[in-house]
């Protein structure tokens, strides 16, 4: 069996895999950041400011630390210097993938915005693992994804703001 191609970022020619977050257009992707590949996207930022403020969002594998969004944050230089955000305050692990469980499989979101973020992620990871396709695939995966995103912006506008 052939090996499946993989994209290759724009900006850093590194590999873009499915658990990056990405920027797309015009048949090619990128990372949202080189430096950070791994990144929140603006969307899930948003979200978990809106409805997950207040929540233990993410604990520790290293030091077993519990932390919030206020926790996470709460380093503002050292963050903007290592070009890194989500640390665990205490042991300056990155907390990202434990922050992103959070969000799509936090209850207080409303089931239409979980829903929506959820199919949105999906859509790019499909993008990133099926965008090699022969043929037109890339486009309509593309289209796809782009669909999802604005989906879930406009979700995310209608949608009463929460935080407990």
């Amino acid at each position: 069996m052939a090996e499946q191609q993989k994209w290759t970022c724009l900006q850093c020619s590194q590999m873009i895999s499915l658990d990056d977050s990405i920027i797309f257009g015009h048949g090619r992707l990128s990372h949202l950041n080189c430096q950070r590949p791994r990144t929140l996207s603006a969307e899930e930022r948003t979200l978990l400011f809106v409805y997950c403020q207040n929540h233990w969002l993410a604990k520790c594998a290293a030091c077993a630390g519990n932390s919030r969004l206020r926790d996470l944050a709460s380093d503002l230089t050292a963050t903007l210097l290592s070009g890194r955000a989500h640390l665990c305050p205490w042991c300056r692990r990155d907390l990202t993938d434990s922050v992103r469980v959070h969000l799509y499989g936090c209850v207080t979101l409303p089931t239409e915005v979980l829903r929506s973020a959820q199919a949105t992620r999906e859509a790019e990871q499909r993008l990133v693992k099926q965008g090699h396709q022969p043929g037109d695939a890339a486009d309509v995966l593309m289209r796809d994804a782009k669909a999802a995103r604005d989906a879930l912006r406009k979700v995310m506008q209608k949608s009463p703001n929460r935080s407990e």
